[in-house]
């Protein structure tokens, strides 16, 4: 029977990152609760993923309903050059989570908007330097300055069209596939570390280091224990700004309300987006240091939205903050999170297919591969753009088939992100269809 709604939905909308003759039947999903999303047909699916890393409180959160609600009767716009009671509070409840030298915020609608502020606010701080050094591997958003310090297949896409000049790319801290020639994280030499200032010490006019602290959607990548340490140091000798991107990884995906906290030091600007509502309604945050804080005092700053520091999204993040820190979520991320590591390590054991699993928290990824001796991958970047289907995609099929639904595969790579408030029954049930999908790729890796 024909679904009026899936075809007025191909009939006018994108699809989005893909070849639009693939976009022929999307699911009709009609409502979520808790950690699941319930279909037109009846079916009722498992959100492995949090969709794309971002519904953190899972579905029907009645403290951030009820705060968007109110907000809405009472005020649901005002221009950002006003004081509104709701401004002051979420303001005020960020600043008791975040570092005590982030003191001053810019509230966007998105990551990528948060992200282009905080490449305005280095380059206009750090003037005339300018340039960006980012990670090959890096996913910042899509507006043209955040593709142009993105490194994945996405720019790549549209690189004509982004501002490319003045982005440096530097090597990645992805032990599993160490450009060096490195083992692995127990025997890492930091050589990425090193490779990095020595782009500091050649390149000139660098105005910041941008990076996802834990790498989303291009691998959860986890650098080795004395990364952050080493590149805090470098950036102070270096006189560059660092700034940390945790759209993906804040919010208690990793087991802390930001995964910096897990090497123990700070970022000069930070960025972040998605779980500041669990995506109820769009926000994007960037904030910066008191230095720079200072700085704009005496200089002017070239940013604005017309939903700067919307009412109603900050009415859901302060919401938000008090669902986290009230019912404990993010401690419920951190030991279900350990909970599902091991259940991903059992699943390498059982499967030739699976070359690496690695993450922190309830943010995962397992890599598959095609021959584990040589790492060789089922699938290129060049089949991602040119819309071959990719084995990941083969096996989320399947998934779907047994009622998981992963939002995020890419590549070579699963990304395994539930809702924080999962339970280790809902893990079980994720892990089962895994366990079972994973045998399309068994059947054809190579001896």
């Amino acid at each position: 029977m024909k679904d009026w709604v899936v075809d007025k939905v191909v009939e006018h909308l994108f699809g989005t990152w893909r070849h639009q003759k693939d976009w022929k039947s999307p699911l009709h999903i009609t409502h979520g609760e808790g950690a699941y999303l319930f279909s037109k047909d009846g079916g009722k699916y498992l959100d492995f993923s949090s969709q794309l890393v971002c519904v953190n409180l899972g579905y029907g959160n009645k403290r951030i309903i009820e705060a968007i609600r109110e907000q809405l009767e009472k005020l649901p716009y005002l221009g950002p050059g006003y004081a509104t009671e709701i401004r002051a509070e979420a303001a005020e409840e960020l600043s008791k989570i975040l570092p005590p030298k982030l003191t001053k915020y810019v509230f966007s609608s998105s990551g990528s908007e948060a992200n282009e502020d905080a490449m305005k606010i280095a380059r206009s701080y750090k003037f005339p330097s300018y340039k960006i050094v980012s990670r090959y591997w890096s996913y910042h958003g899509n507006t043209p300055g955040a593709l142009s310090i993105t490194g994945d297949p996405r720019r790549m896409a549209v690189e004509y069209h982004t501002n490319v000049r003045g982005t440096v790319f530097a090597p990645d801290p992805y032990c599993y596939r160490c450009p060096f020639g490195e083992v692995g994280p127990d025997t890492c030499g930091l050589k990425c570390i090193e490779y990095l200032e020595y782009i500091l010490e050649n390149e000139g006019n660098i105005a910041a280091i941008f990076m996802e602290t834990v790498t989303g959607t291009n691998g959860i990548i986890v650098p080795p224990k004395e990364y952050y340490h080493r590149l805090r140091k470098i950036a102070d000798e270096y006189n560059v700004l660092l700034i940390l991107d945790e759209v993906m990884s804040g919010w208690g995906r990793t087991g802390k309300w930001f995964a910096f906290e897990h090497w123990d030091i700070a970022p000069d600007i930070m960025t972040t987006a998605k779980g500041a509502t669990s995506s109820y309604i769009p926000l994007g945050i960037t904030a910066v240091d008191r230095d720079i804080d200072k700085h704009f005092r005496d200089q002017f700053l070239a940013i604005g939205h017309t939903f700067a520091y919307h009412t109603v999204s900050m009415a859901a993040l302060k919401a938000a903050i008090e669902e986290y820190r009230e019912n404990r979520v993010i401690e419920n991320a951190a030991k279900v999170g350990e909970y599902l590591g091991k259940r991903l390590e059992e699943l390498k054991e059982r499967h030739k297919s699976i070359g690496d699993v690695r993450g922190l928290g309830l943010f995962w990824a397992v890599e598959i591969v095609k021959n584990r001796r040589t790492k060789k991958r089922f699938n290129t970047r060049e089949d991602k753009l040119t819309g071959k289907t990719l084995m990941t995609s083969r096996i989320a099929a399947e998934m779907r088939k047994r009622g998981v639904l992963m939002s995020l595969n890419w590549l070579s790579h699963f990304v395994i992100a539930p809702p924080l408030i999962v339970t280790e029954e809902d893990i079980d049930y994720g892990i089962d269809a895994l366990d079972e999908a994973l045998k399309i790729a068994d059947a054809e890796v190579e001896d």
